[in-house]
């Protein structure tokens, strides 16, 4: 299994509108176009929070293949819309796991 992880520092002034955001619209976007079979968002704890509020989602993938379909296919759009939505106001990295079970 294929974990796509994206880690999310969100500004005060739009942590709340942002989390609905991303509950009501870009989460189920992403879920709609197939490539994941589930998903984990969290809350990080115990970080420095004078910056803002850092979250966390790990998308499950069944292989690499379908990880690589949603990056070609659908990433691109899926990130300028969440960059026309919040501009600076959040900061994003990316990292890629295998589930070693």
């Amino acid at each position: 299994m294929i974990i796509y992880n994206i880690t999310t520092q969100v500004a005060h002034s739009i942590s709340e509108l942002w989390l609905a955001w991303m509950k009501e619209k870009h989460l189920p976007e992403i879920m709609e176009k197939g490539c994941f079979s589930k998903y984990q968002f969290v809350k990080l704890l115990e970080t420095d929070e004078s910056d803002g509020v850092t979250y966390a989602v790990q998308f499950y993938a069944p292989d690499r293949q379908a990880y690589e379909h949603y990056l070609k296919a659908y990433a691109p759009s899926l990130r300028e819309d969440a960059f026309s939505s919040w501009g600076d106001k959040m900061i994003s990295f990316r990292s890629l796991m295998e589930s070693i079970d």
